[in-house]
């Protein structure tokens, strides 16, 4: 069972989830889904990046960037 299945709901639970979709979520999209402010959102990517490794930046089509968990974190290092 993984932490995003969990019945608990927390505002880093929903931010894990936007990052695990296809198409990544952006700091806006961070913001509005747990009422962050910029600096905040970056440093929760941080977070992620030095514990899972396996943050992904990408540009849109629109010209937005999106950040990505590129895995569910399954495999121990």
């Amino acid at each position: 069972m993984t932490k995003s299945s969990t019945s608990r709901k927390t505002k880093s639970g929903a931010v894990r989830l936007l990052l695990r979709r296809d198409r990544g979520a952006t700091i806006d999209e961070i913001m509005q889904a747990t009422g962050w402010k910029p600096h905040s959102c970056r440093a929760f990517l941080t977070g992620v990046r030095k514990s899972d490794g396996d943050l992904t930046r990408q540009e849109r089509s629109d010209g937005k960037t999106a950040y990505r968990i590129e895995s569910d974190g399954v495999a121990s290092s």
